[in-house]
């Protein structure tokens, strides 16, 4: 069995700028390394610096129209790391400017994997709420990824696992909101040319104190392409008889519509198809073809979930995460060339207790079983406030 370093925690606060120089010094190899990755499939295309840097100052509007404070966390990230600002852009938005680059035939785009579940309060062993996921992705971004404890003067505290450069991908915050996300494909992808990268809605998540919040956040944004968010938000027991209360749901994104799941009867498990009855009415899934595995990944996640409602803990998350019945084509993935002849793997496993600010990760679950806890201290106030 392989050692992979366990990720990196890199603590942030202040102002947007200076958190961003602290995400950029802290993590300047690894950002490096990863933008380095990216830029490869562009530049050998035909897509040099000159163009990926116009590119990247052309995404800087919306992102400013969305929240300006993003704009000064990336620039202060890129001063930190003394690398071009383009290069941090590239780590929030490649899927979208690798997207651009491919219609024009000039690139190859690499969709991700993922396979995420939650488990609200009553199907938990204890009564708190579980959430997690696989993130299934270029092995490489084993040995990039970081998880971000950023503290806050207007809003939660946030602890996310991104790669390095990134402002967020999936976490927790002090007010009880998780989010994961899954890669999805339509036909409806990036014709539009506007909306918001997804890391940047990944992130405004993760700083809602309120589901409610969370959710008008996904509905009301404006995407490039699609995507899948498991959102989950635990509160405090207001009687303080252990456990709490919790909500959960997930939502189906094309650019120009949003399909809503619940939960069943307390389990919720996605992978990388849509599911929801109306999305398969009115999109098409054009994403099968390049991940064909996600049609029994969730499937087998849910079979060994599903009997132990009201037992749930996150010790079967994680023997869930880690089933390997038809490897390399499997839950958890060892490295593999993907269709495109590009090696991907699961990159890591994150299993999180969103109400006690409880996160573990582990990088290539498939070859390396050594996790990490990181921790966040949970708002109880901010927590008993949104369960009354």
């Amino acid at each position: 069995m392989t050692d992979y370093a366990p990720f990196p925690l890199i603590d942030l606060a202040g102002s947007p700028r200076e958190r961003g120089r602290t995400h950029g010094k802290a993590a300047a190899d690894r950002l490096r390394r990863g933008a380095r990755m990216y830029a490869e499939s562009l530049l050998a295309s035909g897509v040099d610096w000159k163009e990926l840097e116009r590119r990247a100052e052309a995404t800087v509007p919306a992102i400013e129209q969305f929240d300006p404070a993003y704009v000064e966390e990336m620039r202060g990230i890129a001063e930190g790391a003394g690398e071009p600002f383009a290069a941090v852009m590239l780590m929030n938005a490649r899927t979208e400017m690798v997207a651009a680059a491919r219609r024009q035939k000039a690139a190859q785009h690499f969709p991700d994997g993922c396979t995420a579940a939650l488990a609200l309060p009553e199907a938990s062993a204890d009564g708190v709420l579980l959430h997690g996921q696989n993130w299934d992705w270029r092995a490489e971004c084993a040995e990039t990824g970081v998880v971000l404890r950023i503290r806050r003067d207007d809003g939660p505290d946030i602890l996310t696992f991104t790669e390095a450069g990134g402002l967020a991908r999936s976490g927790l915050n002090s007010a009880g909101i998780g989010l994961t996300a899954n890669a999805l494909e339509c036909d409806r992808d990036y014709q539009r040319g506007v909306g918001v990268p997804l890391p940047f809605i990944r992130r405004k998540v993760l700083e809602a104190a309120h589901l409610a919040q969370a959710v008008q956040t996904i509905v009301s944004t404006p995407k490039p392409g699609s995507n899948h968010m498991a959102v989950s938000h635990a509160t405090s027991n207001v009687g303080g008889n252990g456990g709490g209360g919790g909500e959960a749901f997930g939502f189906e994104c094309a650019p120009d519509d949003t399909f809503w799941l619940a939960p069943d009867r307390g389990l919720y498990v996605h992978a990388n198809h849509w599911i929801a009855e109306s999305a398969r009415a009115k999109v098409k899934d054009t994403g099968l073809a390049e991940t064909p595995c996600s049609i029994y990944r969730d499937k087998r996640v849910r079979d060994q979930l599903g009997p132990k409602r009201g037992k749930l803990t996150l010790e079967d998350f994680r023997a869930a995460f880690f089933d390997d019945w038809n490897s390399p084509w499997s839950v958890c993935r060892p490295p593999r060339m993907n269709t495109r002849g590009v090696m991907t793997a699961t990159t890591a496993m994150i299993l999180m207790r969103p109400g006690e600010g409880h996160l573990e990760a582990c990088p290539m679950p498939a070859l390396n079983k050594t996790f990490k806890t990181y921790t966040l201290t949970p708002d109880q106030t901010a927590q008993r406030r949104a369960a009354d």
